[in-house]
């Protein structure tokens, strides 16, 4: 890094958090905006990034080919979608550029790729950069842990209609520590959606639902559904500012940071 300014490249400049980014970065005293990438064809392909977020001049062209710029970044933030994210990744293994990761959907063997390339590259990939969504991964961890198997849960969750994977990184990952406060293995036990002869609801089970419509930036509820009672564990997101802002903190963090793969709770200190 130069100095204690890190410079970032973004990728998938010209969307909406691509923007979110950029206009934070351009405020921001210790972060540079030193590349932004976009899919050939877009319009915004050599525009000012800066203005193409809206916020002036930055003195960064928008360009399609990141393999040209990986050597001029201390940090890639990448939230576009998984083959893209796969082919970024190879690409920052050969620059050796540490990477924040928001993409969610990856395939089995296409997060294997990013274990394999983390052993030689510090790598920050979390299904969620807000803070106040990694407090709710605490807390719904905890109610499972005092609730046990009196209980049953359901996960819901509500994005955009332009959202390509479902359930959710963050759903998903909610079941994750749900299932791990009642000692069960998510992928024995997660059930998505249900129609038809359902038969009785198993308690060991884990529901999934979403919904997608509109411009809903982000919604998820746990819900700990008891005999007498309900406990819902909700969080909601008003704009993409906070996953933004999460991953700029990210990028700070993990650019003075070994190789390995990390989370947001590293990142917090809350996996200490």
């Amino acid at each position: 890094m130069s100095g204690n300014v890190t410079k970032v490249g973004v990728v998938g400049a010209a969307g909406k958090m691509g923007k979110t980014l950029i206009e934070l970065i351009q405020a921001s005293e210790d972060l540079r905006l030193a590349a932004a990438i976009e899919q050939p064809g877009m319009p915004a392909i050599g525009m000012d990034a800066g203005e193409c977020a809206g916020v002036g001049s930055a003195g960064v062209q928008v360009v399609d080919d990141l393999a040209s710029r990986a050597s001029e970044i201390d940090v890639l933030i990448d939230f576009t979608i998984a083959a893209a994210t796969v082919k970024n990744m190879e690409i920052c293994a050969q620059s050796g550029t540490a990477m924040v990761i928001g993409t969610t959907g990856l395939s089995s063997d296409e997060q294997s790729r990013l274990h394999e390339i983390s052993a030689s590259l510090p790598i920050v990939f979390a299904s969620n950069y807000s803070v106040g969504v990694n407090a709710t991964f605490q807390l719904v961890e905890m109610a499972a842990e005092i609730f046990g198997n009196t209980v049953d849960v359901e996960i819901i969750e509500s994005h955009h209609r332009h959202k390509v994977d479902a359930p959710s990184g963050t759903a998903i990952t909610l079941g994750e520590r749900v299932a791990r406060g009642l000692h069960r293995n998510l992928d024995e036990v997660a059930v998505h959606g249900r129609h038809g002869q359902t038969n009785a609801r198993d308690r060991e089970t884990i529901g999934f639902h979403a919904i997608r419509g509109g411009e809903i930036v982000g919604e998820h509820t746990v819900m700990f559904i008891a005999g007498g009672e309900r406990l819902e564990i909700t969080h909601r997101a008003q704009s993409r500012t906070n996953f933004a802002e999460g991953a700029l903190r990210a990028a700070a963090w993990v650019g003075g940071q070994p190789a390995g793969l990390f989370d947001m709770g590293d990142v917090l200190g809350l996996n200490n």
